[in-house]
């Protein structure tokens, strides 16, 4: 049973923390997650560990970044409500339509928060599919493994550009912004690292991540 069955989808709330993979080195790199991060030196927290295998490395970072936006979007939830948010936007220019070619194949409209709560049910589904995130050691990840990955990722920086363009104020008045710009900062540095995201589907916050790379 996922850990996250807990509770109502329907109901807006908290999800508990997603833990890393516990039959691989997850809780190993886990702690070096922790270690590098509390030197503050983000660059050197996001590289990958010498001797370490990068699908292990991606995988925990996955669940990490997971955690994290969750974490930041549940700060806003009650802020961030079908009323205010009609659609999944970046600014103007940007509008995110939901599709996860299982459930909803073809891209529909939705509420930004109905956008992310499609969004993390869909994450945690594949967190949880033993075929893509093996927890046993020594199992092999999928081919298409870092493919996941990239999406996951593409689709957790759409929640952040929808925050700066839409809620940044309310970040701000809630003495959040700081704690939002280092999340951002890492989560940046990482994609970059191990190009995760294509630079054009940055280009709602190009400014912002310009300045951190």
């Amino acid at each position: 049973m996922s850990l996250f069955g807990l509770g109502s989808r329907n109901q807006r709330t908290f999800r508990p923390k997603k833990n890393a993979p516990s039959g691989s080195k997850g809780a190993q790199l886990q702690a070096h997650i922790d270690a590098t991060l509390g030197s503050g030196n983000l660059r050197e927290a996001v590289r990958l560990p010498p001797g370490e295998d990068i699908n292990e490395w991606l995988a925990v970072n996955t669940v990490d970044f997971f955690n994290q936006v969750n974490i930041l979007y549940d700060t806003l939830s009650e802020f961030c409500t079908p009323s205010n948010c009609p659609t999944m936007s970046a600014g103007s220019k940007y509008e995110y339509r939901w599709a996860d070619g299982v459930n909803i194949k073809k891209p529909i409209e939705v509420s930004a928060p109905k956008y992310v709560e499609y969004l993390m049910d869909w994450i945690e589904s594949q967190l949880d599919e033993e075929k893509i995130f093996p927890q046993r050691l020594g199992a092999p990840f999928p081919p298409n493994f870092q493919d996941v990955v990239k999406t996951i990722f593409k689709r957790l920086f759409r929640v952040y550009a929808h925050i700066y363009h839409s809620h940044f104020q309310k970040i701000v008045s809630l003495k959040e912004e700081a704690h939002l710009n280092t999340c951002f900062k890492h989560f940046v540095l990482f994609t970059w690292e191990f190009r995760l995201i294509d630079k054009g589907e940055l280009a709602p916050l190009h400014d912002l991540v310009e300045s951190i790379l």
